[in-house]
């Protein structure tokens, strides 16, 4: 009986055993095969984010801030830049006397008036012809029909009396009569020293091409040589390269310039220059206008503007008209128009060195009751030049 059981037992435990290798085979086909193992390959670092630093390779080991020598701290090394260049500062030729030094240059271009006089006077016989010839000289040199005929007239007179006429006695009657009728009883200083306080104010107007700007700058030369302060007010806000051109004035004998934006209000640049000028303590401030085109009634008025304004903060001392010599009878048109709007005190006659028409001076004072006070003779810069009506008639008839 014991035998039995215990063949029952193996019999048993054998089918258990075949049945597990059973189930272990069939689980082992089932299962998918490994994947194969990848190669072993260190990979690249990623790349740095922004605000991260790259990492680069070392051949030592990183240390810890305690174990680094950290340098001393230096102070920051201050990059010297050069200084910028100041614009070199000429030094004008004084005024006094400088019509006289530029007479030869005068007389070269007016003397045909006076030699063209001298001429007609020393023929022996003068005849109504000759005195019409005479009239025709002066109205050719642009004197004036009122003020030749007043000349001819007092010319007449006089050789009459004179009788037997010797050169050196016709320059001389000629001499008399033309400084009579040019005037030397005007008041022709360009008054820039106010009564009560400084700066004195001068207004400059006058239309394109008659060299206004060019005249402003060369009379501030003018005030430099005579140990004046000065002060540039750039109003010609229209003008392309006005204020450029005024400021180069100003830079070369130091004068200060006062701009405004291009196509800017010309009476805001009128009104900062006389606040800046009393402001500085300058002596004068010399306003450069538009060049106002005497036929537009409403730059005319602007031009009025500018003077109202200005004179918000002080009087104006002086207005200068530049009047080109060479226009002749438009010019004298211009003056008109010109002293409708604001009170001429003074005129500047520009390119007198060009035409022998040197009886505009006549003309326009005799048209405008106030005096030439300044002349221009050339382009140089200091070929503006006090008018003197001595020098000028000794130019005009030559030695």
């Amino acid at each position: 009986m014991e035998t039995v059981i215990l063949a029952v037992v193996i019999a048993v435990v054998a089918l258990a055993a075949i049945g597990a290798l059973v189930v272990g085979s069939r689980r082992t086909k089932s299962l998918p095969p490994p994947p194969p193992s990848a190669p072993d390959i260190t990979a690249p670092p990623a790349e740095p984010q922004v605000g991260e630093e790259a990492e680069t390779p070392r051949e030592e080991p990183r240390r810890t801030i305690e174990e680094v020598d950290l340098p001393e701290a230096s102070a920051p090394v201050a990059v010297e830049e050069p200084p910028a260049e100041a614009p070199v500062i000429e030094i004008p030729e004084p005024t006094a006397g400088r019509l006289v030094r530029l007479r030869a240059r005068l007389s070269r271009s007016q003397n045909a008036l006076g030699k063209g006089l001298l001429t007609l006077l020393s023929r022996e016989h003068l005849d109504d012809d000759t005195w019409e010839e005479i009239e025709d000289t002066l109205l050719t040199a642009d004197v004036g029909v009122m003020p030749t005929q007043e000349l001819v007239e007092r010319l007449r007179e006089r050789v009459k009396v004179l009788g037997t006429r010797t050169p050196e006695q016709l320059r001389g009657l000629l001499r008399e009569e033309l400084l009579t009728l040019v005037g030397t009883d005007f008041d022709r200083t360009v008054r820039t020293e106010p009564e009560t306080s400084k700066p004195g104010i001068v207004m400059v107007v006058g239309v394109n091409g008659t060299g206004k700007t060019t005249t402003t700058g060369k009379l501030a030369r003018v005030l430099v040589a005579d140990g004046r302060t000065v002060v540039l007010g750039a109003a010609d806000t229209f003008r392309a390269a006005a204020t450029e051109q005024l400021q180069t004035w100003g830079d070369r004998v130091g004068a200060h310039t006062v701009r405004g934006p291009e196509g800017g209000d010309p009476a805001s640049v009128a009104f900062d220059a006389v606040k800046e000028g009393k402001d500085m303590g300058a002596d004068v401030v010399l306003i450069d206008t538009a060049g106002r085109l005497h036929t537009k009634t409403g730059l005319m008025d602007e031009l009025g503007k500018v003077k109202r304004v200005v004179e918000k903060q002080a009087p104006l001392d002086e207005v200068l008209l530049v009047l080109d010599a060479t226009t002749g009878q438009n010019g004298l048109v211009q003056a008109r128009v010109f002293a409708e709007v604001v009170d001429i005190t003074g005129i500047v006659l520009t390119k007198l060195d060009g035409t022998a028409k040197g009886g505009i001076v006549v003309a326009v004072q005799r048209e405008l009751g106030v005096p030439v006070k300044l002349i221009g003779l050339g382009e140089g810069a200091d070929d503006l030049a006090p008018f003197e009506p001595e020098a000028f008639v000794d130019a005009l008839i030559g030695d």
